[in-house]
């Protein structure tokens, strides 16, 4: 889920894999595409460990300032549609008092961010706000980026301490921690978001809302995961594309064309990361994750192997779908190297798991491991 293995990005894998022999060419020739990226990049190394101080603060602050945090679990329970992700009212008060210490909560911010959507993410906005800046000649604005880019990772970041809860495969010793967390996230998110303007928070609340029926549509379909269809399960990824998307549409501050481009770009790549994740998960567990594209394509054609080459299949079609969208781009525009150079470490994201998938050889483990 959360694809925090260093090793993906070392010359060793980049050598493993076609997306990578390409990556590392362009790293040796030092294309445009390399250099913007490295640039973006190298920002969000350096300003990483401001953000998540300034992360924990201003949550903190919300925190403490909250005189009713009962009320807070309830109407973000009743938001999201799920009593299982909020705390019972006899658990809050001891877990507020511990998360009220800077070190305590810090450490949750920081385990929630190691994830690779955010650190594949943050350049990415950075870029496509400097990219939809340049476009439409806007004076630079480094609040305003701040405040729309931190937005929106935060508001993606939200998807990990949600999932954790929901599929309690990691944290597990932290997961009230994060229930008593997760409304100030989205609060705080909410507040930077809407600092681009009304038409910003708007797109915002309309791809939240999509996320969280993909996410409502995934819990469900955990119950009955042999009857999955393909249209629930492509529904089910909503929790990727409406996010994603929406965060790409509004680095366009919600304007066109670059609005609509960098949406579907962004959202179709996300769902191709995502079954990245998904063989990811499966390395890991020794089981393929319900619901996943791995589950569906193995009990469809009744073979394991065959489920997870089809599932390879279906990132390339994500993924070429979110390379169509750069076609829409307009002539000469600044960035296309930069998103061409990404859509390619996505490409290599996939392929490294595949093939480590198939190099440690657990097809027996998965096969006995499917739900009857």
């Amino acid at each position: 889920m959360s694809g925090k293995d260093e090793s993906v990005t070392s010359k060793n894998s980049l050598m493993g894999t076609k997306s990578g022999k390409k990556i590392l060419k362009q790293a040796l020739f030092k294309s445009k595409g390399y250099r913007q990226f490295s640039q973006y990049k190298e920002e969000y190394e350096t300003n990483f460990p401001e953000f998540a101080k300034r992360f924990t603060n201003d949550m903190l602050r919300q925190i403490k300032d909250d005189s009713s945090p009962n009320t807070t679990q309830q109407k973000f329970g009743e938001e999201v549609g799920s009593t299982e992700i909020i705390l019972d009212s006899s658990q809050i008060d001891p877990i507020k008092s511990k998360l009220e210490k800077f070190d305590v909560l810090n450490d949750r911010v920081l385990r929630i961010l190691n994830s690779n959507f955010v650190k594949m993410t943050f350049p990415v906005f950075n870029a496509l706000f400097d990219a939809s800046t340049e476009y439409f000649q806007d004076d630079k604005d480094p609040k305003l980026r701040e405040y729309v880019v931190e937005g929106h990772i935060i508001a993606i970041d939200l998807s990990e301490p949600m999932d954790r809860i929901v599929d309690r495969d990691e944290d597990l010793e932290y997961l009230d921690d994060y229930k008593l967390m997760n409304p100030y996230i989205l609060k705080l998110a909410r507040d930077k978001i809407a600092k681009g303007g009304d038409e910003v928070l708007k797109q915002f609340e309309i791809g939240f809302k999509d996320a969280r029926d993909g996410q409502y549509l995934d819990t469900k379909l955990k119950q009955n995961p042999t009857s999955i269809t393909e249209k629930e399960l492509d529904e089910s990824y909503k929790k990727y594309r409406s996010v994603m998307g929406t965060a790409g549409y509004n680095m366009a501050l919600s304007r066109q064309p670059l609005g609509e481009i960098f949406q579907k770009g962004m959202g179709k790549a996300s769902e191709s990361v995502g079954c990245g994740n998904e063989i990811e998960d499966s390395i890991r567990d020794k089981a393929i994750k319900i619901p996943s594209w791995p589950l569906y394509y193995s009990l469809l054609e009744n073979d394991v192997r065959k489920g997870f080459e089809l599932t390879m299949e279906k990132s390339e079609s994500y993924l070429n779908d979110a390379r169509s969208a750069l076609d829409s781009l307009p002539e000469n525009f600044s960035h296309k190297p930069f998103l061409e150079f990404l859509f390619l470490t996505v490409g290599h994201y996939n392929e490294f798991w595949f093939k480590k998938l198939q190099k440690i050889n657990i097809w027996s483990d998965l096969s006995s491991n499917l739900p009857k």
